[in-house]
């Protein structure tokens, strides 16, 4: 007999598809009386700039709202929304404020009473995940009686998915954050991840794939109308149900596999009841990862290669480039692509993460962010060191970099670079399926 069920249902109408899901997988069975429920959406990321391209990047308010209609049907008082949303300036929190409003949440708390916060301006408290992996978390989620996990169904270019325990890494503070992205065995990005839910409170995911996203978690990636909503008790077996459905084994998911390890339990989906939909019919390949091509100078992304660019070997992100990095490095990316003229470059080497070794025979070698500077500072391998110090590096810099590798790269790419999301975002202009009206909550 099974000992874990997962919900899967088709997203039809409001209200009535998500308490399908959650009454089929009696996800509230254990919600205590009275209890202090913390709701965990996604909001990975967000800008004032441009209207963001909410759709699989972000948790719909519709699926937030009919959790909360469920909740105090329940008698629930206290509710508490909270998320530790990134923006292009860390401690910005007038951004986090911003995504809060312009998702409805504000009419949210006037309709229903509950809280909104962001994590950053709360206190974290050290949660020990073991093995002496420890993480600042968030004390508002710890010190509830039940949790709300809310992800969105998309792919990761580092996790693979990001799902239900993915979604946990929203609410640790951003030391914690930067540690995760290591590459030491064991202690690497994907082990750290798998214990996210170890120290939870009695938890109900509910993942919402209204909208998915493929090469996520952000906006770069390309976006689905999907319209499927995955529901459990059990984070683990959400996720691992979820995965399938993102045509990815969950046994090609290194995090799962890990959680599933510390827990006990196979990886293979074969103590678990899935009821509802059955999951071939949703299935469909989400790839996760951005494609390099080798040229005659080395890597770089494919969509470079195929423009003929030369003299320039810009390798493939690993699990240690952390997420303020990474937000970088798609702007550092636009911007070369944008400045090459058919002129072959002087054999610029640029060098991301924390674990990237230099390419002997490089004239010049630009190091992205504080943590490439400290590992090379003194490497005898980098004939002229370009370094860009910051964590995460200041736009006028990276920019000047540039340029002192003779790559005469558009000011714009730095200066407007929290409008970098809006140029992703016009892709799907005008199209039908996807809808503003997901995204807000009206009075």
């Amino acid at each position: 007999m099974s000992a874990f069920t997962v919900a899967v249902v088709r997203y039809e109408e409001p209200e009535r598809s998500v308490r399908r899901a959650v009454e089929m997988c009696r996800g509230l069975d254990h919600l205590p009386p009275r209890a202090k429920v913390f709701i965990k959406p996604n909001i990975v990321f967000w800008t004032r700039s441009v209207p963001f391209p909410k759709w699989g990047v972000v948790t719909t308010t519709r699926v937030v709202e009919d959790v909360v209609r469920l909740l105090k049907e329940r008698g629930i008082d206290a509710v508490t929304i909270g998320e530790g949303t990134v923006t292009m300036t860390p401690g910005d929190t007038k951004t986090a404020a911003h995504a809060f409003e312009t998702l409805g949440y504000g009419a949210l708390t006037r309709r229903y009473g509950v809280k909104c916060l962001n994590v950053f301006e709360r206190p974290f408290a050290p949660m020990d995940l073991g093995d002496g992996f420890k993480v600042g978390f968030n004390v508002d989620a710890l010190e509830s009686d039940f949790i709300v996990d809310l992800p969105v169904l998309k792919s990761h270019n580092q996790t693979v998915v990001s799902l239900g325990i993915k979604n946990l890494k929203g609410l640790i503070d951003i030391p914690s954050r930067k540690r995760c992205h290591s590459m030491q065995p064991g202690r690497d990005l994907h082990a750290w991840v798998a214990r996210l839910a170890n120290r939870m409170p009695p938890m109900l995911t509910l993942i919402d794939g209204i909208y998915s996203n493929e090469r996520g978690p952000g906006f770069d990636g390309r976006m689905h109308r999907s319209n499927v909503l995955v529901a459990s008790a059990d984070v683990l077996s959400a996720d691992l149900v979820g995965a399938r459905i993102l045509g990815h084994g969950p046994g090609r998911v290194p995090h799962l596999v890990q959680a599933a390890r510390n827990r006990g339990r196979p990886w293979d989906l074969s103590d678990i009841a899935i009821l509802g939909e059955k999951i071939e019919a949703w299935a469909r390949r989400h790839e996760h990862d951005f494609v390099y091509s080798e040229t005659p100078d080395g890597t770089m992304p494919a969509p470079l290669a195929r423009e003929g660019l030369q003299g320039i070997f810009y390798r493939k992100y690993d699990l240690s480039m952390c997420t303020y990095c990474s937000a970088v490095n798609g702007i550092m990316l636009s911007a070369v692509r944008h400045a090459w003229k058919g002129a072959p470059w002087d054999r610029v080497e640029v060098l991301t993460g924390k674990s990237m070794q230099p390419t002997p025979g490089m004239t010049k070698t630009i190091l992205v962010g504080k943590c490439m500077y400290k590992a090379h500072r003194k490497n005898p391998d980098i004939r002229q060191m370009i370094a860009v110090k910051g964590c995460p590096p200041e736009p006028k810099d990276l920019l000047h970099a540039l340029r002192q590798a003779g790559i005469d790269a558009d000011s714009k790419w730095f200066e407007e670079m929290d409008r970098l999301p809006g140029v992703f975002m016009s892709r799907y202009a005008g199209r039908p399926e996807f809808e503003e009206r997901h995204f807000r909550a009206e009075d």
